[in-house]
């Protein structure tokens, strides 16, 4: 029987990774979560709590999913505070994916913006050279680097890391490397996920020298199907049209970049 993507499916936490000090990813059995495409969300109910969109993180184990959570907010909070056993709602997936292209690709990460980036990674050919780009605030706030040198073991690949302060890997932020590498290689896509701004500045750099371009946006989601509005970024929901998008149509929103709606709906600067 298929299930209603509408409809909240109760799953069971199996088990927790802690990722970071903020940074905890838990695992689930879940075939449908297991096979969403790269770009794809969830609507995850926190019972007692609230319910917020998620990125669905890979699994190695068959028929396992899992979402990967920072700590920040309410819901975020109640969320990294599920331990093993505990249960979640998971309605969805929701969304479209990207586009995926082929040749020397770059993929930008930053915080937990990496989950869509290390689910687009089991996608690639292993013809395909990839270069992943991992940015954080600090060496305590680094993840899943390990992981993208696993899943690209057989590819041609570098994973780079840039931390603002300096403590591991490259020092600045993580759209300066950007633009370096833009300026000094051709690569044929990139693909990005994380704050806003950084994606912003990625697609800039990417978009004004002819390359293809595409980015996931997060935006306040409180339904996931288009309903609320809340996730609105000039003409565009994030949830219905998006949440990726190229950097064509990207160029041309007001938006994307200069504001962002609060809880209350209400437009303020970044």
């Amino acid at each position: 029987m298929q299930r209603d993507p509408n409809h909240p499916t109760i799953l069971t936490v199996e088990r927790v990774i802690d990722e970071t000090p903020t940074v905890r990813t838990l695992v689930f059995t879940d075939k449908v979560m297991h096979d969403v495409l790269p770009g794809q969300f969830a609507m995850v109910w926190i019972p007692g709590v609230n319910e917020l969109p998620m990125s669905v993180m890979i699994s190695k184990d068959a028929g396992k999913a899992a979402f990967t959570v920072r700590r920040h907010g309410m819901a975020s909070t109640g969320l990294f505070n599920v331990g093993v056993g505990g249960q979640i709602g998971v309605r969805g997936p929701y969304g479209n994916s990207f586009d995926l292209r082929a040749g020397r690709l770059l993929l930008v990460g930053g915080g937990t913006g990496l989950v869509p980036m290390m689910r687009l990674l089991t996608c690639i050919k292993t013809s395909d050279d990839v270069t992943v780009l991992i940015g954080a605030k600090s060496r305590d706030e680094v993840f899943f680097e390990n992981l993208a040198n696993d899943l690209l073991h057989e590819n041609s690949h570098k994973v780079i890391v840039s931390t603002d302060d300096g403590s591991y890997g490259q020092k600045g932020f993580v759209t300066d490397i950007v633009e370096r590498l833009l300026s000094q290689t051709r690569f044929d896509a990139v693909y990005v996920c994380g704050p806003e701004i950084m994606m912003y500045k990625t697609v800039q750099s990417a978009h004004s020298r002819n390359i293809f371009v595409q980015a996931s946006l997060e935006r306040m989601m409180k339904c996931g199907v288009g309903i609320c509005g809340s996730c609105c970024i000039d003409a565009d929901l994030a949830c219905r049209d998006g949440t990726v998008f190229d950097g064509d149509h990207l160029s041309a929103n007001k938006e994307f970049g200069h504001l962002h709606r609060n809880k209350a709906g209400i437009l303020e600067n970044y």
